[in-house]
């Protein structure tokens, strides 16, 4: 299954306080897609996928300040 956050337009630390309540809400090997326009979410999502366990499968730029992360959780 796969769910989808849209944060866009959301400051940090927002997009990563709101993909940690919805990573709890989902089931093992979900996807929580998460589409972010905060540079620094580039670096914290990911950072934060890794020492929490999950897998990110997916991470793109998709426009000129717009990113897509896709992560799996353990």
């Amino acid at each position: 299954m796969k769910k989808t956050l849209d944060v866009l337009g959301q400051v940090c630390p927002f997009p990563l306080v709101e993909a940690k309540e919805i990573i709890e809400e989902i089931s093992s090997g979900d996807e929580l897609v998460i589409q972010f326009d905060c540079t620094q979410a580039t670096e914290s999502l990911p950072r934060w996928a890794a020492e929490a366990g999950h897998t990110v499968t997916n991470f793109e730029q998709t426009g000129e300040a717009t990113w897509t992360i896709t992560v799996q959780k353990k």
